[in-house]
């Protein structure tokens, strides 16, 4: 079983999400990917996120109709830090399978920063998403070689957009839609999300 693991604080996830699970799914011959939110991004730990129940129901709206993808609150219902070393060790010890970390290539090039990288490397092979203007040396080239072994490229087209931008957007009463799924726009109006962001 071939299982791609896709973290992240989505708040809001967008259909730069979507597409970069699809992606990850059509080029690495995936069996299933798992959008698993964040219960607090030790990166991000000065920031202010949405409850974590809408965050989950935000994820459950953007992947509702897509076959072979689903969500887990494992992360958020363990609380604290989430570390994507602890998850997978986790996941391998319920659930043994080939996964693939799927993440983007800005966030690659800090994962020397990660809590244990080289456990995380034994776990998973790594799924990165390169997007125009980025190319495969320029994410790479600060990786160790064993690192760089377990590196797996999906390729994707640019997409300018990122989930603060969105909260910006909607704060300010923009139009979103061309970014989001309008069912997690939907919930997002429902529940006056990113108001005062």
């Amino acid at each position: 079983m071939k299982i791609g693991i896709f973290g992240g604080t989505f708040d809001p996830p967008h259909i730069g999400h979507l597409s970069l699970a699809k992606a990850a799914m059509a080029q690495l011959e995936l069996d299933e990917v798992i959008l698993l939110p964040a219960n607090r991004n030790p990166m991000k730990a000065r920031s202010i996120q949405t409850p974590a129940k809408h965050r989950l129901a935000m994820v459950h709206e953007l992947i509702k109709d897509e076959p072979n993808m689903s969500y887990s609150d494992m992360e958020i219902t363990r609380g604290g830090s989430s570390y994507t070393v602890d998850t997978l060790g986790e996941l391998q010890m319920v659930h043994p399978a080939d996964y693939w970390f799927i993440l983007g290539a800005d966030s690659l090039r800090g994962i020397s920063e990660w809590k244990n990288p080289v456990r995380l490397m034994k776990l998973c092979r790594l799924a990165v998403a390169v997007r125009p203007p980025f190319v495969l040396n320029d994410v790479t080239i600060k990786l160790t070689e064993d690192f760089r072994d377990r590196v797996d490229i999906v390729q994707m087209p640019p997409l300018d957009i990122s989930s603060s931008e969105l909260r910006s957007l909607i704060h300010r009463k923009q139009n979103v839609s061309p970014w989001m799924k309008p069912e997690v726009l939907q919930y997002i109006q429902k529940h006056k999300l990113y108001q005062n962001a």
